[in-house]
């Protein structure tokens, strides 16, 4: 009899199994409105496009680490825009933060990890995989989806393993709320993760895109335990360019630097050459860049406070995005009526949407949320964001147009929650 075999349960990522879906309903030409996947719509600027380009010939492995040149650029970058001292011995690149979340969770040998409920969809499977228990921080809609010092000191007290690190993911702008931290809340936080002494994974993969341009780095704050994550998949509209960084704190023990070089060693290797060549490029700090980050958080203030706007009018609660492209959706108060059409869970909204009127939302559950919060994430990223950088000095008045197909999708989204009959 031949032994059964047992494999690892992995389930896919959220957002991308969603994109793949729209795509395919997309190919079929049914209209859909793609609101799931968090892609920026931005173009990488074209010096940056360039100098890939002209790095196509670069075929060599790099040092683990990455280039010495890079990562003295991107120490640079980030004392310039945040404010505090780094070295190019505290960074390590790779193809994509994401490797680099898991190696973080993978360096430490046990470990408690500690995510704000909700959470982006990667950090409690990688946090699995790691073979790390998972405790959720709850919030409400009512903290804009905020830690409180006061609940995470309960949840420190609960748990707490002497033989086990505690290691919380902090990430703001948030994905899947768009919602950040003021300097006040981050300074309240501190005193716990002192008291604590709680390692912090500070995932500012959205900080640049901070609408106002006041981000403020966990780092400034909490430098002896925060590791800061960072790369070019937002800011610079790279997503599948796959460039991450990784700031360690100043005094990070050798053995953690060590550990996360082996682990990426025996993983990815390096990341590709000439990602990090065209990186150098986008990590110089001129008046160009200046100026595209001031245009690309100009247009997301603007197209996020139009959408904001319909979706209010729609009925449907959600804060006013302060950072990146993401709202999170409360349909609670249409609770009963989509009870009444056998809707209870935001897993079963979410198919619903996009079965009858082509708008695609990601469910809260696939951020940890429980599935009867009837939560969901909109993404709102379907625009043009070349045509929008070329009209970014008067989009306050043209936001509207520029985000057509999405207004179209919410007042789709209202029709449908509104409806008196319940018939479709």
């Amino acid at each position: 009899m031949e032994a059964a075999m047992t494999f690892v349960k992995v389930a896919k990522s959220g957002t991308l199994s969603l994109n793949e879906k729209t795509r395919e309903i997309r190919n079929t030409g049914r209209p859909v409105y793609r609101f799931g996947f968090g892609e920026s719509p931005f173009p990488p600027p074209q010096r940056v496009q360039d100098a890939l380009r002209g790095a196509a010939h670069r075929k060599e492995y790099t040092a683990v680490a990455g280039l010495p040149e890079l990562r003295q650029k991107v120490a640079a970058f980030h004392h310039e825009v945040d404010g505090y001292p780094i070295t190019a011995e505290q960074v390590l690149i790779a193809p994509g933060t994401k490797p680099l979340l898991l190696n973080i969770m993978r360096a430490f040998d046990r470990a408690e990890v500690y995510l704000p409920g909700p959470s982006w969809v990667s950090y409690a499977p990688q946090a699995r995989l790691a073979s790390h228990e998972v405790v959720v921080v709850p919030t409400s809609f009512e903290s804009r989806w905020r830690v409180k010092p006061a609940q995470l000191d309960l949840a420190l007290k609960r748990e707490g393993g002497a033989d086990r690190e505690k290691l919380l993911v902090l990430n703001y702008p948030g994905n899947p709320d768009g919602l950040t931290y003021s300097r006040t809340e981050l300074e309240a936080l501190t005193v716990i993760l002192r008291k604590h002494g709680v390692w912090v994974i500070s995932d500012e993969i959205y900080a640049l895109l901070d609408h106002r341009g006041r981000h403020v780095s966990l780092a400034r704050l909490y430098p002896e335990r925060t590791l800061v994550t960072t790369g070019l998949s937002k800011w610079c509209g790279a997503g599948g360019w796959r460039l991450g960084a990784l700031i360690l704190p100043p005094d990070a023990p050798g053995e953690l630097r060590d550990a996360l070089v082996g682990l990426g060693s025996e993983t990815y290797s390096c990341a590709p050459a000439p990602i990090q060549a065209a990186a150098l490029s986008a990590y110089e700090l001129n008046g160009e860049t200046y100026s595209f980050l001031v245009a690309q958080r100009r247009i997301l203030r603007a197209i996020g406070s139009v959408v904001h706007g319909a979706l209010i009018e729609c009925g449907i609660r959600a804060h006013a995005p302060q950072g990146g492209f993401y709202l999170l959706l409360d349909f609670s108060r249409f609770a009963k009526d989509l009870a009444e059409r056998g809707i209870e869970s935001d897993g079963q909204l979410c198919e619903r949407l996009l079965a009858e009127t082509g708008v695609a939302l990601l469910p809260g559950g696939a951020f940890g949320m429980p599935g009867e919060a009837l939560a969901a994430r909109m993404a709102y990223v379907d625009f043009d964001g070349e045509a929008a950088l070329l009209d970014a000095d008067r989009i306050e008045a043209t936001a509207a147009a520029h985000a057509a197909n999405m207004l179209d999708g919410i007042r789709a989204l209202g029709r449908w929650l509104n409806q008196p009959d319940n018939s479709r």
